[in-house]
């Protein structure tokens, strides 16, 4: 059973372990326990700032940072740092195209609890949009520490999705190499393509295991970067297997499946199958029984997986 950790763990690791590699701030809206931006406050006090419970005004600081030479990280959850400072961050940050990485941690519904308000699955689809914004999705703990390092490394802004639920560590950190816009092929398949990005990686490895046993071969591919996305891997999948599904943890409108759905129309025409959250809000409760509710499970993965091999001989 591999290890399970919160992408937003690794995050603040990540930015107190590279805090002596590089020279970089961080920003953060009063949540910082939770954001984990509080293990390189600990460390590094100097270069942290809590700009309290007023996420627009701290974007419109981290664009005056970068814009007097630094390297800034600005944290809050997806639904404050994308929804509440939309407008600061496509402004002050996008249009100028300044060095401010956005770190998003609390995505998607597996916030759980904390319910509709904060649920955010509308990210990809605003970040996305912002023409130069870079949108990064790490599937794992050892994904996002490598997602970080090259956030600091690229210039331009940089928007990077984290989690609350722990979910397993896929990747060795000694041999993993991250570069951001490549997707990563999992595993090789003949029959679909399953294109999964964040926490919904895992779940198609598993997918791919039933449908082997079912007689079906599944290719997987891992997205990390949804802006820029890998158009190469996609069409290659497209023109391999002839069929392709997507999974996110993200509404179906604007995210990965609208991104591949791109890709492949404009490319190589097969069937694509988008599976993520429908038009609706999330709910308040329990992890599991969401992922359930939602359609987010390895059973639907296998379904959509069938449904699309089924629209090949169409």
């Amino acid at each position: 059973m591999a290890d399970k950790i919160a992408t937003r763990e690794a995050y603040g690791n990540a930015l107190a372990e590279f805090g002596d590699k590089y020279d970089f701030v961080v920003l953060d809206a009063d949540l910082a326990a939770a954001t984990k931006t509080g293990i390189f406050k600990k460390k590094f006090p100097e270069r942290f700032f809590d700009c309290g419970i007023a996420e627009g005004n701290m974007m419109s600081v981290a664009a005056g940072l970068a814009a007097a030479g630094k390297v800034v990280f600005a944290s809050s959850f997806a639904m404050f740092a994308a929804g509440r400072a939309y407008e600061q961050v496509r402004n002050c940050i996008g249009y100028p195209h300044l060095n401010v990485k956005i770190g998003a941690t609390h995505a998607g519904i597996t916030v759980g609890e904390d319910g509709a308000t904060h649920q955010c699955i509308e990210d990809f689809a605003l970040m996305r949009a912002i023409p130069g914004m870079v949108v990064i999705n790490p599937a794992d703990a050892t994904e996002a520490r490598a997602a970080v390092e090259a956030a600091i490394n690229y210039v331009g802004p940089v928007y990077i999705r984290f989690g609350r639920y722990a979910v397993p560590v896929i990747y060795d950190k000694d041999t993993y190499n991250f570069e951001i816009g490549k997707g990563v092929n999992m595993l090789d398949g003949k029959d679909v393509t399953i294109v999964a990005t964040g926490m919904m990686v895992s779940m198609a490895l598993d997918a791919a295991k039933i449908l082997a046993n079912e007689g079906i071969s599944a290719r997987v591919v891992n997205i990390a970067t949804i802006k820029p996305i890998d158009k190469d891997i996609i069409l290659d999948a497209a023109r391999y297997t002839g069929a392709i599904v997507t999974a996110e943890e993200h509404s179906i409108i604007g995210g990965l499946g609208s991104a591949v759905a791109e890709v492949v129309c404009e490319g190589c025409p097969v069937p694509v199958v988008r599976m993520g959250v429908e038009d609706k809000f999330g709910h308040s409760g329990k992890v599991p029984p969401l992922l359930e509710m939602y359609g987010l499970t390895v059973e639907n993965l296998v379904a959509k997986a069938k449904a699309a091999v089924a629209l090949k001989s169409h």
